[in-house]
């Protein structure tokens, strides 16, 4: 007797259930990206109890016939692809065909869908089909999922409050709306309105909603692009970070993924303005030719493979550190309510305060909750954000200093320079801190002096490495070390520079060659940035020490010509500007 046999459908559809829909946002995702798919201009994601308690996705598509409204249950049936030779030019987000039999054979779902002329509703209930008739309704789809692995408790099980669940799905309907702002989006939880967009294709807009006006005023628009890759999108600017990583977003082709290289080239691109274990804000879109994306890699469709990887990665690392370097990054300092009055009315309702602050009060503007999105459909309504932020091109790259005149000294620890502006007050020790880290930097860079090692450093590289040993040197060539076999799965360095006395020789040889095993750079400035700025440091003029004006104005001078005089080497501000016109209002003029 046979031991081999074919499963059932239904059974096969469980089984794809479990890679394509792990959880609620799996469901939202993948409806939507069939609303997408289908030319919607808006689309509409209502959830109750996190979505385990029901899910409506209702979009403004072409819809299908009754024909195609059956069809589409089947497996593997789409209107994505034709054949084979597809699967390497697809300019859908969806095309296998898995998504609508996946959710199906694990919930109660029923779809609505009209194409114009005729509408259709089916209902499926755990794989089975109840009815397929007639159904009046305007063109487009709606589908509603209830049940969610009602049948299936050892999933139901792992699922989370309804809270998390839910705010999974508002992460992945916000992802949608920063890829696609031309669409306008719904999203509202338990019946009141979460999030929405106008679908006015302002990307800044969204960001707007998604994180608010402090982000959307501190965007910097930037364009760049090489052979293969276009890249659009919003750098906001580093005086803004979040403490995770979630809030850095590349789009290819419109499809989101998950890019953990892509996420770490901009990571590098931040890294000269932003302190440890902070996060920025971006938001890319990078549209290539179809045949450099393979996104036949999981069901769920997050991974995919690029044939250019490292060469995107390069791209988007360099022109985001040049467009945050070709951006005047000093932060503004706010100044908050100085005075309050007695017949002033104190706000305790956070939501009427952030929708109605009082004209006659500038720095109870900047102080309102800025938490977005707002549920007011008027606000909504009134919002427009005209796109007059910084913008960024490789070809009209420019650095700009605010010019200073030093005027005094505040408690030996900062200098205080008018500027066009208004006040600039200058962290002396962060200024110093920059201006020798990148003199140092230059220096070790230029034909150090090298010294001989009276032991060898011995480093255990592997065989692998000792293969590559001329390739290693050749990627190495700027750190002025060589590599030389010293046994079948051993390297030997006999003369280092100078400087590299001053730290741990053959811990950093060793993370030199982790490097090149990963393929990363292996520059000193990018390896040994933060032992460079120690050395920095500890050179720099402290807190609490007396400087007198021509003192003073050198460290300004010394400043201004740095490459990047807006932050220190750790990442924090050397200055902040004090405006003009924010003081001359807390004077009441």
């Amino acid at each position: 007797m046979s031991r081999i046999h074919k499963l059932d459908a239904q059974t096969a559809n469980m089984i794809a259930a479990g890679e394509v829909v792990e959880r609620p946002m799996g469901v939202v995702k993948e409806l939507v990206e069939n609303a997408i798919d289908a030319g919607a201009r808006r689309i509409r994601v209502d959830v109750l109890a996190g979505g385990i308690q029901k899910i409506t996705v209702t979009d403004d598509g072409c819809g299908m016939d009754s024909e195609d409204a059956v069809l589409a249950f089947e497996r593997h049936a789409t209107s994505k692809i034709a054949g084979q030779e597809d699967l390497w030019q697809i300019h859908t987000l969806g095309f296998r065909g898995e998504a609508l039999p996946s959710i199906a054979s694990v919930s109660k779902l029923t779809l609505s869908t009209s194409a114009g002329r005729e509408g259709t509703r089916v209902r499926k209930e755990y794989g089975e089909t109840v009815s397929a008739a007639p159904y009046a309704c305007d063109q487009g789809t709606e589908i509603s999922v209830e049940g969610l692995f009602y049948r299936t408790p050892a999933r139901l099980k792992h699922l989370r409050s309804a809270s998390y669940e839910n705010s999974l799905i508002q992460d992945v309907v916000t992802r949608f709306a920063l890829s696609h702002p031309e669409i306008a989006f719904v999203f509202t939880s338990d019946g009141k309105e979460a999030f929405r967009t106008s679908g006015q294709g302002n990307l800044l807009e969204v960001i707007y909603q998604a994180y608010g006006k402090e982000a959307a005023e501190n965007a910097v628009k930037t364009e760049f692009h090489d052979f293969d890759y276009q890249v659009a999108g919003y750098l906001v600017k580093p005086n803004i970070t979040r403490a995770s990583r979630s809030f850095m977003h590349v789009f290819l082709n419109g499809r989101m993924v998950h890019t953990y290289r892509l996420y770490k080239a901009i990571l590098d691109g931040y890294e000269d303005f932003i302190v440890k274990d902070r996060y920025p804000v971006a938001v890319l879109s990078v549209t290539m030719d179809p045949h450099l994306l393979d996104v036949n890699v999981h069901p769920s469709k997050w991974e995919v493979r690029l044939s250019k990887e490292m060469q995107l990665e390069y791209l988007i690392r360099d022109q985001v550190r040049a467009a945050l370097r070709s951006t005047v990054l000093a932060p503004k300092a706010e100044i908050q309510e100085a005075r309050q009055y007695a017949w002033q009315p104190l706000r305790m309702n956070t939501d009427d305060a952030s929708l109605a602050a009082p004209a006659s009060s500038a720095s109870a503007e900047a102080a309102r909750p800025l938490d977005l999105p707002q549920s007011a459909p008027a606000a909504q309504e009134s919002l427009r954000i005209e796109e007059n932020v910084p913008s960024y091109t490789p070809q009209s790259m420019m650095l700009s200093f605010p010019e200073m005149k030093v005027i005094g000294q505040l408690h030996d620890k900062y200098i205080l320079c008018s500027c066009e502006k208004g006040l600039a007050v200058i962290d002396q020790h962060a200024a110093q801190e920059r201006v020798h880290y990148e003199q140092i930097s230059a220096t070790l860079n230029k034909n150090p002096s090298m010294i001989d090692c009276l032991v060898p450093i011995v480093l255990h590289a592997g065989e692998d490495m000792v293969q590559r040993v001329q390739e290693l040197n050749d990627a190495v060539r700027d750190l002025h070390v060589t590599f030389e076999p010293f046994g079948p799965d051993t390297l030997a360095v006999r003369r280092v520079p100078l400087w590299m006395k001053e730290i741990e020789e053959e811990k950093f040889l060793a993370d030199v060659l982790d490097y090149f095993r990963d393929e990363k750079q292996s520059t000193y400035a990018r390896m040994e940035k933060h032992k460079i700025a120690t050395m920095a440091c500890h050179h720099s003029i402290r807190f609490n020490h007396r400087l007198n004006p021509e003192e003073m104005q050198e460290v300004v001078n010394q400043l201004s010509r740095c490459e990047n005089p807006y932050h220190c080497p750790h990442g924090r501000p050397t200055f902040v500007i004090l405006d003009e016109k924010e003081l001359t209002r807390e004077f009441l003029r």
